[in-house]
């Protein structure tokens, strides 16, 4: 006898790549605040987190932990380390949302190099924004908002995951908006500015978040931004139907 009862739906309901990201910053910063002392952390913070100043070319770049070397990994390592655990868990959230949607549709490859390429953006446009600093820039919002920007890209069309029903794997295959139409779609366009409006007031200090000490580096979040919107197409496997070929015009 088949069994006709409905089936349920678990409440979390998240890629397996996502899960293993979220566990493995979750890991990073647990050893970090649990095992290892303050000059192990910062030895830590020097060698991953993406410091400006590692690219002057003086003495005292060359002498941070990692050497030149490091300059090659920290646009990218420094997207898995947070400031603290509410730092994480913000992250936490948008990744869940908004990387679930772009890991489903890419698949986990194209996913990890997608999201490591748009904080490696981020990371660049920080640099060009002040290529002196020598604060250490963490945090995985600049892969995320790349992500965003990604997703932008096909959630708001018709039969995408903001319009079917929960759960069905086809929604994640909807053609995606050509970049050459995505700010006549008012949907869209409502999204891009709320997005940028809201990294400006952090970018001015105008809004901060409740015990955050460190600025907001909106810059990174610009960055990976951009990306996700130029880049997404070179990474989309789902292609839109071919157009139709007149009569006429056939063998």
């Amino acid at each position: 006898m088949s069994d006709l009862s409905p089936r349920r739906e678990p409440a979390l309901n998240l890629p397996g790549v996502v899960v293993a990201l979220l566990a493995v910053m979750a890991a990073i910063h647990l050893v970090r605040t649990q095992l290892l002392t303050d000059a192990q952390d910062l030895d830590l913070l020097a060698r991953f987190a993406f410091v400006p100043g590692r690219y002057d070319g003086s003495a005292e770049a060359a002498s941070l932990p990692g050497g030149a070397l490091a300059g090659l990994w920290t646009p990218f390592t420094y997207a898995l380390l947070h400031g603290d655990w509410g730092h994480f868990l913000m992250n936490g959230i948008w990744l869940a949302a908004f990387g679930s949607a772009l890991a489903r549709r890419f698949g986990a490859a194209r996913f990890l190099v997608f999201s490591a390429l748009a904080a490696a953006a981020g990371a660049g446009v920080f640099y060009l924004a002040h290529p002196a600093a020598w604060v250490p820039v963490i945090g995985a919002s600049g892969a995320i908002s790349g992500q965003m920007a990604a997703t932008a890209r096909f959630v708001f069309q018709a039969g995408g995951p903001l319009a079917a029903r929960r759960g069905d794997r086809r929604v994640f295959e909807t053609p995606a908006l050509p970049l050459g139409r995505l700010f006549a779609d008012r949907q869209v366009v409502v999204f891009l500015v709320l997005w940028i409006a809201s990294n400006l007031l952090f970018g001015l200090g105008v809004v901060t978040l409740a015990g955050e000490e460190s600025p907001i580096a909106w810059e990174a979040h610009l960055g990976g931004f951009a990306f996700g919107l130029v880049a997404f197409s070179l990474f989309d496997p789902v292609r839109p139907p071919a157009a139709a070929v007149p009569a006429a015009d056939r063998d």
